[in-house]
């Protein structure tokens, strides 16, 4: 492992553990244990070192997301597929820990809310959104604003098990729980844009 990973396998967790405003350049020095210098040789600012740990928590995700989404495939089973990854990615404590911490600070700092929106939804709504687009043209989904339909299936797969475990009402997701979101987000989905 590289300096510069070793710096964000520990400022993500500390981000999480401490949130945005409780983390300071001159912490995630300490716990490296190295000097600031060096941190900031690699990071110039917190906001930078922020966006570079969202890069890193959502990079493998993304590349799974281009790999599920073949342009080729049939919409309702790829879309089904979409939906249960992304249930089970967002619903990992990382991201129902990153999800609280943006929601709770963006309004004291919104270039996080900013860095947030463009490396997790918008890229998950353009990959989704350039699929839906495919099947549209090819006359499998009704044709409609695709990044619009990408966005209703996300906010429909998030609608149950993941705002219960954002609020604290849930401590854990289930396989059974996630499957009727899916279940429900597919019929919801499928109904409106099916041709």
């Amino acid at each position: 492992m590289d300096r510069r990973d070793a710096i964000l396998a520990v400022a993500g967790p500390y981000f999480l553990q401490h949130g945005y405003a409780g983390t300071t350049m001159s912490a995630i020095a300490a716990e490296i244990g190295g000097s600031k210098a060096t941190l900031w040789s690699y990071f110039a600012s917190k906001e930078e070192l922020f966006a570079a740990v969202l890069d890193r928590m959502t990079a493998a995700y993304r590349v799974q997301l281009s790999s599920l989404l073949d342009a080729c495939g049939n919409p309702e089973r790829t879309l089904r597929s979409f939906c249960l990854a992304y249930l089970e990615k967002i619903t990992k404590p990382d991201a129902i820990a990153l999800h609280r911490l943006v929601q709770s600070e963006a309004d004291r700092f919104p270039e996080i809310g900013e860095i947030f929106y463009e490396r997790a939804p918008l890229t998950t709504w353009r990959l989704v959104g350039a699929f839906i687009a495919t099947a549209m043209e090819r006359g499998l989904l009704r044709k409609a604003d695709p990044m619009r339909a990408a966005k209703a299936l996300t906010s429909l797969c998030m609608s149950e098990t993941h705002f219960q475990l954002v609020l604290g009402r849930l401590k854990a997701p289930t396989p059974e729980g996630i499957a009727a979101d899916v279940d429900a987000a597919m019929d919801i989905f499928m109904r409106a844009y099916r041709p």
